[in-house]
């Protein structure tokens, strides 16, 4: 089997070396190429064709994300962001990038015991990123990042139920930062009920997830505080923080440190069977984009309660492994190109939350 060629982009002369040094320690891996600033990664990524590229957001000359964004319109490849920001400002820049079409991210070695594990971590990740199918990103979808806008009037999806619905649930992992842009970039302003969201982004880069989300489209995204009444969430994106289950239970949020499932907390699944007891057919669920089959058997429970449920298609998914499990256990009512989800969801026909 050939091994995995990899592009590694980093400033910091040590952190390359190491970098290097574990990469090229696996027999499944090959480093083809080391770049120290974004313009070096581009003629190298343009020259070398790597399977991989390990990407630093901090970097001289050009950025991490802007090198990130021309890859991914001109010659994309699987970009795995390996970085130590962990500010606000910098935090928003790993963001971005990831909506502009890098894959996963990663923290650097910390240069104490834990990097036995961390060196691990490396290894598979890029092994795991390595077998996604990419998607060319246009030059003006990338400008458009990162840029709140109106969102854009559609002609919505005829309607399916007839439920007045109370709630809107989404999943997302793998490719969920673009995909989730788009999806509420979509949504037309004043949409009035409140929209749970579980996106799979972990510590210690998901902190900030849900401001810079805010900041995309017209529509609020926040987290939720324990205890908070879901009625008072109409009209806004709730987002469950990193490390905790988000559920709904008499018509509260509750925030939880129950056992992972599918290695994830906060959980899709756990979010999804929630809602589906709470309001049955009066809550809608969405899988979208993602690795894994986490959220699977929770829009099966939702459309089992009777309430619609969406499924992102293959063409538009970065990664159609969730979507993908949720359309093989029967749980998707439509699978959609996710420029048409966000009509979909304006065209259901809304109560008021409970």
């Amino acid at each position: 089997m050939p091994k995995i060629r990899i592009l590694v982009v980093e400033d910091s002369l040590t952190v390359r070396r190491r970098l290097c040094e574990v990469l090229a320690a696996d027999p499944g891996l090959v480093v083809v190429g080391e770049a120290e600033d974004g313009q070096r990664a581009i003629e190298l990524c343009q020259e070398l064709q790597p399977d991989v590229v390990t990407m630093d957001m901090m970097l001289p000359v050009m950025s991490g994300l802007a090198a990130t964004e021309y890859i991914m319109a001109y010659c994309p490849r699987p970009i795995l962001i390996v970085s130590s920001s962990t500010n606000r400002g910098e935090l928003f820049k790993t963001y971005e990038a990831l909506a502009a079409g890098a894959i996963d991210v990663l923290e650097k070695p910390s240069g104490d015991d834990t990097d036995a594990a961390w060196e691990q971590r490396l290894v598979a990740t890029v092994k795991l990123v390595s077998r996604i199918r990419v998607i060319t990103h246009p030059r003006a979808r990338l400008a458009a990042l990162g840029k709140p806008r109106p969102a854009q009037q559609e002609s919505p999806l005829p309607v399916v139920a007839q439920t007045r619905q109370q709630v809107v649930a989404i999943g997302a992992s793998t490719g969920g930062p673009g995909a989730m842009v788009t999806l509420l970039r979509g949504l037309p302003p004043g949409f009035p009920l409140p929209v749970l969201l579980v996106l799979h982004i972990g510590e210690p880069f998901g902190g900030a997830f849900a401001e810079w989300l805010d900041g995309q489209s017209c529509h609020r995204v926040s987290y939720p505080r324990d205890g908070e009444a879901v009625a008072a969430a109409a009209g806004r994106v709730v987002m469950a923080p990193p490390g905790s289950h988000l559920v709904v239970r008499e018509g509260r949020f509750h925030l939880t440190s129950e056992a992972e499932r599918h290695s994830c907390r906060p959980s899709v699944d756990v979010l999804f069977e929630s809602v589906a007891i709470a309001y049955g057919p009066a809550a809608a669920g969405c899988l979208l984009t993602g690795m894994g089959r986490d959220g699977a058997a929770g829009l099966l429970a939702i459309r089992q309660a009777g309430g619609p449920t969406i499924a992102q298609d293959e063409a538009t998914s970065v990664v159609y492994g969730m979507p993908r499990e949720a359309v093989l256990l029967g749980a998707a009512e439509r699978v959609l190109p996710l420029e048409q989800i966000a009509p979909a969801l304006a065209a259901l026909p809304r109560g008021r939350p409970s």
